[in-house]
């Protein structure tokens, strides 16, 4: 059987927009962070593996990843999710403490002691009313993540709560910046992405945050010492993979299947990443040069000292159910 020319020509731009359309099917969704792109981050490498394996799943939707807080400001990304703008984020919880003070407890100082400690928290009712919290927020959690890191200065180093009086200090989240105040240093707010600038600038003289920012942000160049998590970590927090409800309750359930699964993968990826980030960091310092020095039991108790009389104290007597939350979190040894 023969085909006209006109036919022909109507089957072939019929096909094409068949494909079109196909191709153009596939949904984006939108993933944000402040940290570097590329660089070796794990939390951005943690979204990076879950949009690799979403592709290669083909189940109609991809995650296009905007790192460096090219799409939205670091603590502008809870508010977009709760609105169902932004789709997914890996994010430090305590920048929404602002809004939902319950959340400043995933970074309280000394709270959590090490990373084997965080693991046994994710299973604990404490874990389970935080998420709670997130869930009638409009915020799901994909994967768990707790990071540890430590404390870098221009000058003598921080292993005492005396060291840090008198200093320009930059802290991730108000339980911190009140212990630190409480310790007689000045307190300077801004997300870590800002901190390589202050303490080049001289607005800062000192910092602390996550050990795989330390070493991302190249802070090892602005300088002397660093005190390294080690055995007696003082700062851990909770910076998990988080995904808007909204758009969590729009995949079917193949989709969220495979979402799921990928999210899993990263999270056991970042479990032994984690403890990999302090060991790192160790190593990009002493290669810069920088003292690296960590703290005795007896000094991380020297800070909680602090910490009960001002952070602690704060929570349990302003947070509505403040005492409970905290005494929950207290219970898991």
């Amino acid at each position: 059987m023969k085909i006209s020319k006109i036919k022909l020509s109507a089957i072939i731009i019929a096909t094409l927009v068949g494909v079109s359309g196909a191709a153009s099917a596939d949904r984006t969704l939108k993933a944000s962070h402040q940290w570097p792109g590329g660089k070796g981050d794990i939390r951005d490498e943690m979204v990076q593996m879950i949009a690799r394996d979403v592709a290669k799943a083909n189940v109609g939707f991809n995650i296009k990843v905007y790192p460096g807080k090219s799409l939205y400001k670091p603590k502008e990304q809870w508010s977009a999710m709760t609105k169902g703008k932004l789709d997914m984020t890996a994010f430090p919880l305590a920048y929404a403490g602002g809004r939902h003070p319950e959340l400043n407890l995933t970074l309280m100082p000394g709270l959590v002691k090490n990373h084997e400690h965080a693991l046994r928290l994710n299973k604990s009712k404490f874990m389970q009313r935080i998420k709670k919290i997130m869930d009638k927020a409009g915020v799901i959690v994909l994967a768990d993540t707790w990071l540890a890191g430590g404390f870098v200065s221009k000058g003598k180093c921080i292993l005492e709560p005396k060291d840090v009086k008198g200093m320009a200090f930059r802290a991730a989240g108000k339980a911190f910046n009140q212990m630190l105040a409480g310790a007689g240093a000045s307190i300077t707010k801004m997300p870590s992405s800002e901190i390589y600038s202050g303490l080049q600038t001289g607005v800062l003289d000192g910092a602390n945050t996550s050990s795989a920012s330390l070493v991302s942000y190249r802070i090892y160049e602005q300088v002397k010492c660093l005190t390294a998590p080690g055995d007696n970590a003082l700062w851990v927090m909770y910076e998990p993979i988080l995904m808007s409800k909204k758009t969590f309750n729009s995949l079917n359930k193949k989709q969220q299947k495979v979402l799921m699964t990928a999210s899993k993968k990263a999270e056991v990826f970042a479990t032994k990443g984690a403890k990999e980030a302090d060991a790192k960091l160790v190593a990009a310092y002493k290669k810069a040069g920088v003292k690296v020095v960590t703290m005795t039991s007896e000094q991380a108790a020297m800070w909680r000292a602090v910490a009960d009389k001002t952070s602690y104290k704060d929570f349990a007597e302003k947070v509505k159910g403040g005492r409970e939350l905290l005494d929950l979190a207290l219970s898991v040894k």
